[in-house]
């Protein structure tokens, strides 16, 4: 069937008789998949803090463990949304360390001033930049969310180290994900400490484990275990990780990449280390040469 066009007028909310910031709250609280963050779900809404202030939306991703701290303001950006923004980010992941917390900042006019002023924080702050842009058809009326910025690829000891510093044990791991997925852990690991110089442990932390050597945390490698989906994220730092990713990819393992271009992510499940043992001991291999090289 042919699609017909129809003219539209894109109108500002800030200024709309009938329509202001919590109607469009509420408009995002009945479905938040019309941000394009993927499948995520409401937390709280116009969220307290202690000392001060609200957020506006908590959202939550839970097959990723990732949270979205929201701040949304009608009309242009300024410097009191943009701090506003991340200071709600930085209470939430300080208190849910477990979780991956990316701000989010919405507004109907997201300015070339922010977006040269969040370029200073890249590597630092994970932040997702939102601009609406409302549009009304005939009677009407479009919410068009587009992401202008995405910097939520961290630097690996950011990513990891800054989120989780909760230390747990094996038996917690034992208990929270099973044997199976452990074991993958473990195969793993022996890999690696056949080839490297320098003997590795796991460091258990509440949501994954890392790598140490003598009590000094280098995760060149790191695994997060995920019980319902029964497969282990294995993370690697690696400069050729693109050339690794496609190998994985065509062997059919689900692969994750990230915009920095030296750390990809596997995912396997128990019968996939065991079918692709020699490639994973292959990337394991470079890997730890890089690191130790």
């Amino acid at each position: 069937m042919a699609l017909t066009f129809v003219q539209h007028t894109k109108i500002s909310l800030r200024k709309h008789p009938d329509y202001n910031e919590a109607w469009l709250h509420e408009r995002i609280c009945e479905d938040p998949s019309i941000l394009g963050l993927g499948d995520i779900r409401l937390l709280d809404h116009e969220r307290s803090f202690s000392g001060g202030g609200r957020l506006d939306l908590l959202l939550l991703d839970e097959d990723n463990d990732r949270r979205y701290e929201v701040e949304v303001m009608l009309g242009a950006t300024d410097p009191s949304h943009i701090i506003r923004t991340i200071e709600y980010w930085d209470i939430e992941r300080r208190r849910y360390p477990a979780y991956e917390h990316i701000a989010v900042l919405i507004a109907e006019d997201v300015t070339a001033r922010f977006l040269n002023v969040m370029s200073l924080f890249s590597g630092s702050i994970p932040l997702i930049a939102i601009q609406l842009d409302a549009l009304q058809v005939g009677e009407q009326i479009v919410l068009n969310f587009v992401q202008v910025l995405d910097q939520t690829d961290l630097r690996v000891d950011d990513t990891v180290g800054d989120i989780d510093t909760v230390q747990k044990d094996r038996p917690y791991w034992d208990k929270k994900v099973g044997q199976p997925l452990m074991q993958v852990c473990d195969q793993v690991l022996e890999m690696i400490n056949k080839a490297t110089r320098q003997p590795q442990e796991l460091n258990y932390l509440r949501s994954y484990m890392g790598l140490r050597s003598n009590g000094v945390v280098k995760n060149f490698v790191s695994f997060s275990p995920k019980r319902t989906k029964k497969i282990v994220h294995v993370a690697f730092l690696n400069s050729k990780a693109s050339s690794w990713s496609d190998q994985f990819e065509g062997k059919g393992i689900s692969v994750k990449t990230f915009r920095s271009g030296r750390r990809f992510r596997i995912s396997l499940s128990p019968k996939d280390f065991t079918t692709h043992q020699d490639l994973i001991r292959e990337v394991v291999v470079d890997t730890v040469e890089e690191f130790e090289g």
